[in-house]
């Protein structure tokens, strides 16, 4: 099942190139009042939700997913998890670069673990990336973004996949700079998150996707999620040893070789296996 959220916040199924509007299901979601409780509630209810998206899917009429202006599938996350120099090659590059670690101690994943970003980056890819720092420079990071679909707290390894609701492609952008790593990609629109969430069920193994992206024709970034350092299920099992995570929350697992500065007007495509592509324009802010 593909997921994704639309527009004015509607919420569609998408088969194929086309959209069936779901948005009625929405209707169904449990009333809650002031505190809300952390993380999303339609991810929350996916699978209960399912029979009701199907029939409502029954029911629509369809239309082209080019006509629609995706936003990110995921409303409400609590926290947007980020995975450093989590590809061997990527590690390799940042080391030897000092336009990419500007004088900073570049550590691996396994001594420097994780970071966050702030969810206010979270953005669609109909609603594009704004750099708000052009005479900077800003970087393209593509990523498997993984969702997570119910509350995770010391997840073991091996269960880790049975809190996954699903995966979208992810755009991990940042601005180079001597600032810490959480304050550089929290950037609003630097979280990239698209073009639709595909349901767990969908790719049993995240550990063997091939992930592209390309700007103007010209590949950029391209490798296999099977070279990760830490896979998915030793991300979950990391990140749920620190910090609870709450339906909604997304990781994104960390970018390959090959980023590469970007500036407004230029357009970017990332793809990967089994999830689909996303078209991302980018402006100043």
């Amino acid at each position: 099942m593909r997921i994704c959220r639309y527009d004015d916040d509607r919420i569609g199924l998408v088969r194929d190139d086309r959209l069936y509007d779901v948005s009625e299901v929405l209707e169904t979601l449990p009333a809650m009042r002031w505190p809300l409780p952390l993380g999303d509630r339609l991810i929350a209810s996916l699978d209960a939700l399912r029979p009701r998206i199907e029939d409502a899917a029954s029911r629509a009429a369809p239309r082209p997913v080019a006509d629609v202006r995706l936003l990110s599938p995921v409303a409400n996350p609590s926290k947007i998890v980020g995975a450093p120099v989590n590809y061997r090659q990527h590690l390799d590059e940042v080391l030897v670069d000092p336009s990419l670690h500007h004088g900073l101690d570049i550590k691996p994943i396994e001594k420097i673990g994780l970071f966050l970003k702030s969810v206010s980056s979270l953005v669609g890819p109909g609603q594009g990336v704004a750099l708000r720092f052009p005479d900077r420079r800003n970087d393209h990071e593509v990523e498997l973004a993984v969702v997570i679909g119910k509350t995770a707290d010391r997840v073991a390894r091996a269960e880790a996949l049975d809190y996954v609701a699903g995966f979208a492609i992810g755009l991990d952008m940042t601005v180079r700079g001597p600032e810490e790593r959480s304050m550089r990609k929290s950037i609003d629109s630097y979280s990239v998150l698209g073009p639709w969430l595909v349901t767990a069920e969908e790719i049993e193994d995240p550990g063997g996707l091939d992930l592209e992206l390309a700007i103007g024709g010209d590949t950029r970034q391209k490798s296999n999620t099977r070279n990760l350092i830490f896979d998915v299920p030793k991300l979950i099992e990391l990140a749920s040893s620190f910090y609870t995570l709450c339906p909604g929350d997304v990781i994104m697992t960390g970018t390959p070789s090959g980023v590469g500065p970007v500036k407004p007007g230029d357009v970017i495509d990332a793809s990967i296996e089994r999830i689909g592509s996303m078209r991302v324009e980018i402006r100043a802010a």
